[in-house]
């Protein structure tokens, strides 16, 4: 019983080693070549604005759920390897897949918004806090919104899932209200455009798609029925 015990936990921790380690080392590769992208200086970028972002206003309190991303994708993700594997392996390759062609795109064509207001219009902590996160992101390579994709792929993940956390009520409510303000601090805070927030949406669409329901594809429907008949 003991061997069988043991053998038990050995295939589970190898498990957790086969489906974790690749996405941390994804992880590692896209910080190395994000900062790259965010220290190179191009010729020419792309501006990205819309008169819709003329018209929202800078809400320097919203810098708290813009920066609560960083523990609401850590706990997330770490929650659906540890509890709920069957997600994970739906929702890992949607970040994977939406991070890599964020890179391609920031690497490909350079953009630049011009939303920062030169002049913070008060004087208080989190105009400090959004003062301090200007200095250490640069305001290029912003579409899509990787803030806006990947809170929506895990929201995603949350409610097609099979763990506890996904059928609590309380939970589901909770980290949906706080995906919407985060999605929403992208353009309060001016680190987003509309169209990096849009852009952002209909990526995670197609991750979806593709990585958690490929049988609504209407190729993959064709295919099917063909194979029936």
């Amino acid at each position: 019983m003991k061997r069988y015990s043991r053998d038990v936990v050995r295939a589970k921790a190898l498990q957790y080693v086969r489906t974790g380690v690749p996405f941390l080392c994804f992880i590692f590769f896209y910080l190395a070549m994000f900062s790259v992208l965010e220290h190179m200086t191009r010729l020419h970028y792309t501006v990205i604005h819309t008169a819709l972002d003329d018209m929202i206003p800078f809400c320097e309190i919203f810098v708290v759920p813009y920066l609560s991303w960083f523990p609401f994708m850590i706990f997330n993700c770490a929650y659906f390897f540890l509890f709920d594997q069957e997600t994970y392996r739906k929702v890992v390759p949607m970040l994977t897949f939406g991070m890599s062609l964020f890179l391609v795109v920031s690497a490909l064509f350079p953009n630049i918004q011009y939303l920062r207001p030169a002049v913070m219009p008060r004087d208080n902590v989190f105009t400090h806090m959004v003062a301090s996160l200007y200095r250490t992101d640069t305001p290029t390579n912003i579409c899509p919104s990787i803030h806006v994709y990947n809170t929506v792929c895990l929201l995603m993940g949350l409610y097609m899932g099979h763990g506890k956390l996904s059928r609590s009520k309380i939970y589901v409510a909770f980290t949906t209200v706080l995906g919407i303000l985060i999605i929403l601090s992208t353009m309060l805070i001016k680190q987003h455009s509309v169209l990096d927030v849009t852009a952002g949406f209909l990526l995670a669409g197609v991750a979806y798609l593709v990585f958690a329901r490929p049988d609504l594809l209407p190729l993959r429907r064709h295919s099917r029925r063909t194979a029936m008949d």
